[in-house]
């Protein structure tokens, strides 16, 4: 795919109307609905802020959350929960998407500009186009949650369409969201040119960067529960790494392949085949493949479960591997130590709970003292490497988990593939 891709920077975008694609995608306390983490709106405001500044009407959108687009919908979501047909109304459906308006993006939005955030009520209705139509150099504008037209996520052209018909240039700048081909993220850029927004152009050339050149020697460190969901990211990785660390639930996978016994672990049985592939693969190809040689295991996923620490592949039957053992935390952090570049997506370990975080923390130590180009590709790794405090110590930090995991696995991601090349 190419990374090379046309940015705000190369357009004049002085006295247009500019559909931006941010990714809004916040979490919010359930109870009261009030914003949790800001972190999402604050890495679109220097797009946002560039846009403004020279002379741009900015039309921004996003999704928030899963929404049930039709009642139809709805019903068979609550539905699938166990609950009873009869019991479901309508005015359930329109509480449930109350609960994920942006207009509280559209108020925190406002006090971050500090400049009044206008927010349309829908996303190509009547109250959208007349506030787009109106809409001066200088001002912003916020639509409704996209995922309340039912054609957002089935990439409709007629919804796209209707978006490109409020605008006269498309600006993506939601990485969180450019692995989906919806109306809003791709389809749109059928109607308007369309360029990335300064997020996504940093994103690109820091993970195009480590992808393409990187600076060696090049370590991956992939963690997380499962092999199934990491098999693709190993097998581009085998191509351009160095060296690849298997850490988390997805480790004793490959334990198990290789004739291990790992008790209670998460285990993927129909994957063990593929794991032993990919220690062949890597061993033809002359990639260090390290997996864990101790574990700390429970006798329960539990914070205040007992422990102790035993081989990898000799886990005794009723507990399972939580976290990496002191032992690999060591040599994982030594072969980080000297490296050109780091990519690290997944923890080491259950890091939710402070006995089975040390692998997890200690890596993120590492990876804050080495001299490498360090780059966290998004979701779980960066939720610990900021949990931990050693975000500030970070070449990159993504913020896309499954852009970031589809872009390590080489695939094309629709809403970069729909931009303009340089």
């Amino acid at each position: 795919m190419n990374y090379n891709k046309k940015t705000v920077k190369d357009v004049d975008v002085a006295g247009k109307k500019v559909l931006l694609r941010c990714d809004f995608n916040v979490p919010q306390d359930k109870k009261t609905g009030a914003i949790t983490s800001d972190k999402r709106i604050v890495a679109a405001l220097p797009t946002i802020r560039y846009l403004l500044n020279h002379g741009a009407a900015v039309i921004a959108c996003s999704h928030l959350g899963k929404p049930a687009a039709t009642f139809e919908t709805y019903v068979k979501k609550q539905v699938e929960k166990g609950k009873n047909q009869a019991d479901i109304t309508r005015e359930d459906w329109e509480k449930s998407l109350k609960k994920l308006t942006l207009a509280p993006v559209a108020k925190r939005l406002s006090e971050l500009l500090g400049q009044e955030v206008i927010f349309a009520t829908d996303v190509v209705g009547a109250d959208a186009q007349a506030k787009a139509a109106a809409l001066q150099p200088g001002q912003i504008l916020l639509l409704e949650n996209t995922r309340f037209e039912k054609g957002e996520t089935k990439n409709d052209p007629a919804l796209a369409k209707a978006m490109a018909d409020m605008a006269e240039l498309y600006v993506s700048d939601a990485f969180g969201a450019v692995h989906r081909a919806h109306a809003s993220t791709a389809g749109v850029a059928a109607y308007l040119p369309a360029v990335s927004g300064l997020l996504i152009e940093k994103e690109l050339r820091v993970l195009g960067g480590a992808i393409s050149d990187p600076k060696r020697p090049l370590v991956a460190i992939l963690g997380g529960s499962k092999v199934s969901s990491k098999i693709g990211v190993i097998n581009n990785l085998l191509d351009i790494a160095d060296t690849i660390i298997i850490g988390g639930g997805m480790a004793y996978t490959f334990a198990a392949a290789q004739g291990g016994s790992v008790g209670n672990s998460l285990l993927e049985k129909d994957w063990e085949s593929y794991a032993l592939d990919m220690v062949e693969k890597a061993k033809a190809k002359g990639v260090k493949l390290l997996l864990p040689v101790d574990t700390v295991a429970a006798d329960n996923y539990a914070p205040d479960a007992n422990t102790q620490i035993v081989p990898t592949r000799a886990i005794p039957d009723g507990w399972e591997g939580l976290d990496i053992g002191p032992e690999t935390t060591a040599a994982y952090c030594a072969a980080v130590a000297d490296a050109g570049t780091v990519i690290w997506n997944g923890p080491m370990g259950v890091f939710e709970f402070p006995t089975f975080a040390k692998g997890t923390e200690a890596v993120a130590e590492a990876l804050s003292k080495t001299g490498a180009i360090t780059i966290i590709g998004g979701g779980d790794s960066a939720a610990a490497v900021e949990q931990l405090g050693y975000a500030d110590k970070m070449t990159h930090i993504s913020t896309g988990g499954g852009a970031s995991l589809e872009f390590l696995e080489g695939k094309e991601l629709p809403g970069v593939a729909c931009l303009l090349d340089q």
